[in-house]
């Protein structure tokens, strides 16, 4: 693959790839849609996974290459940016009330996730065992740990009353069949096409792939999350802004980042383990941040920080791979 082909593919890659999450979404919820299923179950299930598919594409087909860091960067440069970034940019749109049970379930919920992925990969400091990897077991503690989440959100769902049903267009089974074949072609092409053009880029400019993924790829697969939360910050709907992002985040870890492990096992290195401890660290920022002035409400201050904090983390990260 040529370079110049390369950042011409990427692009391609992404589009093909979002618009794969969309088709099969849309498929898979008219199908369970007129199979009876309610729209809430579909919006905790089809709509939840669906919109995690971009992350998980990309991160089965590095794995298969064996382009582990890119799998690794990819789930926390998704993370970071989704607080920093898209979380950012939404309070900057309008500022955020987020509702007493994210800011006491899910928030911590996405806070465990980090640190039990954060004592998973720590081999070198806790067993003194080099390298330090997410082993296969480690992958099926994580899923353990979604599963537990899965019966959490279903668990709360029923118990709090929904103000929004999922809005779900009912097609013909025919059409709803070829829309979910679609999404999966879309999908695939678009994963394939991400990984090798993202491989080739960064070994023609000489940096990690952990760079790319970090930056690029994490940025891309995110997008879907950074349309959604500020058009729902742009409609004043808070709720959907912070619960996206959190939700993303949890899903990352514990359901893609064990899936990926399953596959192949993860060596994390010094360089991405910093990056463990900067997801660490915004979340915990995040957290701190619903307590500071009137509660529960993240501010446009708040969100210009958090901006600000994204600049200067790709900044850094940039500035050490150039000095490398």
């Amino acid at each position: 693959m040529f370079d110049i082909i390369s950042y011409i593919l990427l692009p391609i890659g992404f589009v093909l790839l979002i618009k794969g999450a969309d088709l099969l979404v849309d498929g898979a919820s008219s199908i369970a849609k007129r199979l009876g299923i309610s729209s809430l179950v579909i919006g905790l299930t089809v709509v939840a996974f669906g919109t995690s598919m971009p992350e998980l594409i990309v991160n089965i087909f590095a794995g298969l290459q064996g382009n582990t860091d890119l799998a690794i960067a990819n789930i926390l440069g998704s993370n970071i940016a989704n607080i920093l970034l898209i979380l950012g940019v939404s309070a900057a749109i309008f500022p955020l009330a987020v509702k007493k049970g994210t800011v006491w379930r899910e928030i911590p919920l996405s806070l465990l996730a980090v640190i039990v992925l954060a004592l998973l990969v720590n081999d070198v400091v806790i067993d003194k065992i080099a390298p330090s990897e997410l082993t296969r077991i480690d992958g099926f503690v994580l899923l353990s740990f979604f599963i537990v989440f899965l019966y959490y959100i279903f668990g709360t769902s029923k118990t709090e009353e929904s103000k929004e049903e999922t809005a779900i267009r009912e097609q013909s089974f025919l059409k709803s069949f070829l829309l979910v074949a679609g999404g999966f072609i879309g999908l695939a092409l678009g994963g394939k096409l991400i990984v090798d053009s993202a491989v080739s880029i960064a070994s023609s400019l000489g940096v990690s792939q952990a760079l790319i993924g970090l930056t690029v790829v994490a940025i891309g697969t995110s997008l879907p999350e950074l349309a959604t939360s500020a058009v729902a910050a742009f409609k004043k709907n808070p709720d959907i802004a912070v619960g996206n992002i959190v939700g993303s985040n949890i899903f990352n870890i514990f359901w893609i980042l064990g899936i990926s492990a399953i596959i192949s096992p993860l060596p994390f290195s010094p360089a991405l383990m910093r990056d463990v401890w900067v997801v660490l660290a915004v979340t915990i920022v995040l957290f701190a941040f619903m307590f500071i002035g009137k509660k529960h409400i993240l501010k446009r201050w708040q969100g210009v920080v958090f901006i600000l904090a994204y600049i200067t983390y790709i900044v850094v990260i940039v500035g050490q791979e150039i000095i490398k």
